[in-house]
């Protein structure tokens, strides 16, 4: 109980300092709500630590607070950012940036908030007319040569949620030293009377359709194969935006690309932060593509596809043996796309042998065995776009990008644009619709070549979550269990390999040799692998109080009719290898 008292002594007197002059009337009479109700759970939650600016930006619920999403959070970490960017650039003549923002509430107002405050410390901003899709911020940013992004957008989390995200001159989210240096520079500011909120209008441009139309000529140069669009023009394509800002770019991409079929969602094409048709705005989750199975249930859809609110993520929806509506997995999505573009560069005469693409360590290792049998470098980096961004920058000039992606339903098919795009994701997907029809192939069938020909592979990720203090300890004692006694086999299959991120040591149990990883930094990361391909990667999230499991699994097909087989055996043996690990 003391300590109860204490903590609500240290907050209440922390929000009386926003009854000060520097914050508006709203602000105050929203505070002195909390601090005047009789139940003081809110203004604790509001109040009790500071809402981090970490390395990918800001991420939290709106409302009045210190750990909240609202002007002043948003304030400090602008101000902050304009002065690195002042410094880092100081030999400049003008320092520019662009800012975008999302559908969300306050999304914006707070894009416009962003926009005043870099305008008002001396530096160019281009700010999107209205919402626009993540990846075109990336885009615009290495189009207009700025140094700088900022992104109103908390992508796919729920409505009470807002975000933002920092970008570089690259157009990727910031990386070291950058963000650790951002960072030092957003803990300076100690008052809300060091943010410069009034703006410069002079050093603000509106940016819209011209950028617009840029981006989906670039995009449009990805297609490999638009004879095969022409014959199958009229593909039968159900998109939604699910509420967010993909709702017009992305069916015009589609049309771009010479695709006349495209069914809407209507319901769903209303911009909303509010999200009204769906419990959560993210397509990985089969409640959230539940209106737009429906419409290809009606119309005999060829292919089902979305966006998140921000549009960065791809859903894809496609038939099943039994001819059902089946949601295709985020590993599954990546080796799709990465095989199509892996094998339309070879058999149009464009692999030199400097061509490569990238996955994250917990994405599938099929896609390792696709790249292998097209002759192609495969990268493995973090979690992240950042990371997959950071290995483009790393190579070039070098070598020849083909695309990358991660599992969590992320992927990227350009160099032009540093961070995941369902734009052209979406785009390419509706073409390897079209490119399989003409091969006489549905969608499923031509998943079973990709199997038949690399091996088969079954994902599974599984979240446990352990909320609290405790719950973090727990977190924290699980990985340390891990470490200290590793498991000697996988569901009957001897550990082969053990990679621990966290001192980057590659182990063989079998010999105790280890080896270095090359990885730019170090990660809470454990995997094994075993004799039989089975692959575990164990890591707590850096956001939530959890701790997640990724469980992939190998087989051999003989033939396409023994797909469903290899369906059933991997879901009999991932269950077997989660009670193993006690998940």
């Amino acid at each position: 109980m003391e300590n109860n008292n204490e903590l609500l002594s240290q907050v209440t007197a922390k929000a009386q300092t926003w009854l000060a002059d520097g914050y508006d009337a709203e602000t105050k009479a929203e505070v002195r709500r909390m601090l005047d109700a009789d139940d003081k759970t809110e203004l604790i939650e509001s109040f009790y630590k500071d809402l981090e600016f970490g390395t990918g930006g800001l991420r939290g619920i709106m409302g009045a607070g210190s750990n909240r999403m609202n002007i002043y959070t948003v304030g400090a970490a602008t101000q902050g950012l304009a002065n690195y960017l002042k410094e880092a650039f100081k030999d400049l003549p003008e320092i520019s940036v662009v800012v975008g923002h999302d559908v969300r509430n306050n999304s914006r107002k707070f894009a416009e908030i962003v926009a005043n405050i870099f305008s008002a410390n001396g530096i160019k901003v281009y700010l999107f007319e209205n919402f626009r899709p993540t990846p075109e911020l990336s885009f615009a940013i290495r189009e207009l040569g700025c140094q700088s992004g900022v992104n109103i957008t908390a992508s796919h989390n729920p409505k009470e949620y807002n975000g933002y995200k920092a970008y570089w001159s690259d157009g990727a989210q910031i990386i070291a030293p950058h963000d650790v240096n951002i960072i030092d520079n957003v803990n300076r500011i100690k008052s809300v009377n060091e943010i410069k909120f009034e703006g410069d209008p002079s050093k603000i441009e509106i940016i819209g359709e011209d950028m617009d139309r840029k981006f989906l000529d670039a995009i449009k140069t990805l297609s490999l194969d638009p004879e095969v669009i022409k014959r199958h023009a009229d593909l039968k394509i159900v998109y939604t935006p699910i509420h967010g800002t993909g709702v017009k770019l992305i069916p015009d991409s589609l049309r771009n690309y010479g695709f006349t079929n495209i069914i809407h969602v209507p319901e769903q094409d209303i911009p909303s932060g509010d999200f009204p048709t769906v419990d959560s705005p993210n397509p990985e989750n089969p409640s959230a593509m539940a209106m737009a199975i429906a419409k290809a249930k009606e119309v005999n859809a060829d292919l089902v596809v979305a966006s998140d609110p921000d549009a960065d993520r791809i859903g894809c929806v496609i038939r099943d043996n039994n001819g059902e509506y089946q949601l295709v997995n985020g590993n599954q999505i990546v080796m799709i796309l990465l095989n199509y573009i892996m094998l339309r560069n070879r058999e149009l005469g464009r692999l030199n042998g400097n061509e490569y693409v990238v996955k994250t360590i917990v994405t599938t290792e099929t896609i390792k065995s696709i790249a292998e049998n097209q002759g192609i470098k495969m990268y493995d980096c973090y979690t992240g776009f950042k990371w997959i961004a950071s290995v483009i920058r790393d190579l070039e000039g070098t070598a020849r990008y083909l695309g990358g992606g991660e599992e969590s339903y992320g992927f990227l098919a350009e160099d032009f644009c540093r961070d995941k795009d369902s734009v052209s994701a979406i785009s390419l997907m509706a073409e390897i619709c079209a490119w399989a029809k003409d091969r006489g192939m549905d969608f499923n069938q031509m998943l079973q070549e990709i199997y038949l020909k690399n091996g088969y592979s079954h994902e599974e990720g599984i979240s446990v979550v352990r909320p609290g203090k405790t719950g973090a300890e727990e977190i924290q004692q699980m990985m340390k269990d891990f470490r200290s006694n590793p498991p000697k086999e996988i569901a009957g299959s001897p550990v082969t390999l053990v990679k621990d991120y966290a001192d980057l040591n590659c182990t063989e149990p079998a010999t105790g040799k280890v080896t270095k990883m090359d990885f730019p930094t170090t990660s809470n990361v454990l995997q094994y692998f075993t004799e039989d391909g089975t692959k575990v990667s164990i890591r707590p999230s850096g956001t939530e109080p959890k701790i997640k499991f990724y469980i992939e699994v190998h087989d051999k097909m003989a033939d396409a009719a023994d797909y469903d087989r290899c369906n059933r055996d991997a879901l009999a043996k991932i269950d077997r290898v989660k009670k193993e690990l006690g998940i």
